[in-house]
């Protein structure tokens, strides 16, 4: 293997790592889609806009129980497993792991910072690659350490959202049950050019990641990273544990997080959807996916043990090694099917229609990877951002 300073070969990758991520990274697109095609408070109270009757109710909780938030989540731990992938090789090498590292994050921030405000202000690019930036700092803890830092990373904005739910007077309605208007000014923002979004998308990416970032994201983020960074040393997210070990963590994962989801949706719905319950019914959820999560990893690699070779799993891992390109493409065809510089669909789908359009856009860049990988080594976007961190040209064909 060669001493000089580049990015892992695709012959040494892990293929169920890179199908675990592909997998994430198409299911991201489910929870993002509302955002793309909706005013973005639709995350936080799903009853502000459009039916939410019948097949569009259902369209909603089943997304809602076996999506919203655990493909994030998962993504996260994958992001987390990469730092210690990458600083771990260099460091093998005797190369200078921390130089390469923290230019290689610095350029995802400058990437996330023009998809956020070219774009689309949903941006996690951002807050990945601050949040990598210490977080790396701890990758030579041991994982047991990691393990607990994360959870209780993860355990702040939980805590600071209780303590907002439990403080008298608390305004919880303005978010949770918005002006008509205020909807009706967004809807008209995005069905309108490019120029007119910024109106609405420079501010929403600000506070993102500004008070956004200091009261959620941070925590979030950093949480899942070690937690993923601890999995991987635990050899879990590098799948070398038994086949026992992973159809037990997909039991236990499937039913503690599916038991707080659903457990949340009863508290809500008894609550009758009011203000009163919005801060409490996110808390099911908020610790539900990462549970959830864990068992969706058991079942990607149980099946990739199996089928190593099959059709899934090439696809998955094709999407998986090309995934900063996928994730900024989502952004491209969405924007382009629902922005007013495109087909100006915003606001105008209903949640069973972005199912299918979920699916079209999934059928589409499986395609397109597995294409795309047969001529070329890695991604384009991930070709640039290689290029930039090693600062020289990588060979791109294969």
């Amino acid at each position: 293997m060669s001493d000089s300073p580049g990015p892992t070969p695709p012959e040494d990758r892990i293929v169920a790592l890179d199908a675990l991520r592909g997998f994430a990274l198409l299911g991201i697109l489910l929870i993002n889609i509302w955002v793309f095609s909706m005013p973005e408070d639709v995350l936080f109270n799903p009853n502000i806009y459009g039916d939410f009757t019948g097949a569009n109710y259902y369209a909603w909780l089943l997304t809602h129980v076996f999506a919203e938030g655990k493909f994030i989540a998962l993504f996260t731990m994958l992001f987390g497993a990469g730092i210690v992938l990458f600083t771990a090789s260099k460091e093998r090498k005797g190369q200078d792991a921390r130089t390469l590292y923290y230019r290689r994050t610095l350029w995802l921030i400058v990437i996330g910072l023009a998809h956020a405000y070219l774009l689309w202000f949903g941006d996690i690019l951002v807050a990945y690659g601050l949040s990598a930036l210490w977080v790396v700092t701890l990758r030579h803890w041991e994982a047991s350490k990691q393990l607990l830092a994360g959870v209780g990373l993860l355990a702040v904005p939980s805590g600071l959202e209780l303590l907002v739910a439990l403080q008298p007077g608390a305004d919880i309605a303005a978010q949770w049950n918005p002006p008509r208007s205020a909807i009706q000014a967004e809807i008209e923002t995005y069905r309108s050019g490019w120029f007119a979004q910024l109106e609405h998308r420079v501010p929403a990416a600000v506070q993102r990641q500004t008070s956004g970032f200091v009261s959620y994201s941070f925590w979030r983020v950093s949480g899942l990273m070690l937690v993923g960074m601890a999995l991987f040393r635990l050899e879990i997210l590098s799948g070398g544990r038994s086949t026992a070990f992973y159809r037990r963590l997909v039991v236990g994962g499937a039913l503690g997080g599916l038991s707080l989801i659903l457990a949340g949706v009863a508290v809500i719905t008894a609550a009758d959807w009011s203000a009163d319950a919005a801060l409490y019914w996110r808390q099911f959820n908020y610790w539900g996916a990462p549970l959830l999560a864990c068992a969706y990893l058991g079942l990607v690699f149980l099946y990739a043990d199996w089928r190593p070779d099959g059709p899934v799993t090439r696809a998955l891992a094709a999407v998986g090694r090309t995934a900063f390109s996928n994730y900024l493409f989502q952004t491209v065809i969405a924007t382009s099917i629902f922005y007013g510089h495109g087909l100006g669909l915003f606001g105008r789908v209903d949640r069973v229609e972005l199912l299918g359009i979920v699916l079209l856009v999934w059928m589409i860049q499986v395609l397109l990877s597995v294409i795309w990988l047969r001529y070329f080594r890695f991604g384009p976007v991930e070709w640039v951002w290689r290029v930039l961190t090693y600062r020289r040209r990588e060979p791109l064909r294969n």
